[in-house]
């Protein structure tokens, strides 16, 4: 530090001395036996196991014994399928022991109820036809304003020139229809002059009755009135 100072004083630039990493020298441990070789043996090979004297090799010293096909498990009893008639039960369930659900019923399915038979159409009546003839202004109603009608007044329109029936709780003039049923006009006669809903909804209940017959309408069906006098 002294001489840093001396030559600062004097206008001398000080001169670094440059640090000298110091060397230690680290002797190796001696050993307690000096000038004796001690030679270690080591053993590379797997350990047994388990071990040689251990409770689990003595139990399987044993060599095991291969089964024979009749000392394994049998099978499952499958029912030959060759004796079995379709939609026929077994004789006895406990004999059987098939996965297969039992049949629900050995019956016969019933017949199906006879098709209603239809008429051929005379040309320029077909269902095209109808819908035109709607269309087209023509009064198909055959009254000037709609109706409350009871059922002595719709039994009175039961003729082929003049039908009226009732669908629903509606009136409908069906005289126009007689050519373009294709059930014939001896089905509709059936529902001249009276309720036809519920032959209506057992022929054919997929059929839009205000649709088809909007055309036609001319009241709605309402109860007899009482005649009984106050």
């Amino acid at each position: 530090m002294t001489s840093y100072l001396r030559s600062w004083l004097a206008g001398k630039p000080p001169v670094a001395t440059p640090d000298i990493p110091t060397v230690l020298k680290i002797s190796p441990p001696g050993s307690d036996d000096e000038g004796e070789d001690t030679e270690i043996e080591q053993d590379d090979s797997v350990p047994a196991f388990p071990a040689l004297n251990s409770a689990q090799r003595a139990a399987t010293s044993k060599i095991p014994r291969i089964l024979s096909d009749s000392a394994l498990m049998p099978p499952p009893p499958v029912p030959s399928l060759a004796r079995r008639t379709p939609g026929v039960p077994p004789k006895s369930p406990k004999s059987s022991s098939s996965l297969l659900a039992p049949a629900s019923t050995t019956q016969r399915p019933p017949k199906p109820s006879k098709k209603r038979d239809k008429v051929a159409l005379a040309p320029g009546h077909s269902p095209l036809d109808w819908a035109a003839l709607k269309s087209s202004g023509t009064d198909l109603r055959g009254v000037d304003t709609l109706m409350r009608i009871p059922p002595s007044v719709l039994k009175q329109h039961r003729s082929k020139a003049d039908a009226w029936s009732a669908f629903n709780g509606k009136v409908y003039n069906i005289t126009a229809y007689f050519p373009f049923h294709p059930g014939g006009e001896r089905e509709l006669m059936r529902v001249a002059g009276r309720d036809g809903t519920d032959l209506f909804t057992s022929t054919h209940a997929w059929v839009n009755a205000d649709f088809m017959l909007d055309s036609c309408l001319v009241g709605f069906l309402i109860p007899e009135p009482s005649t009984d006098s106050p």
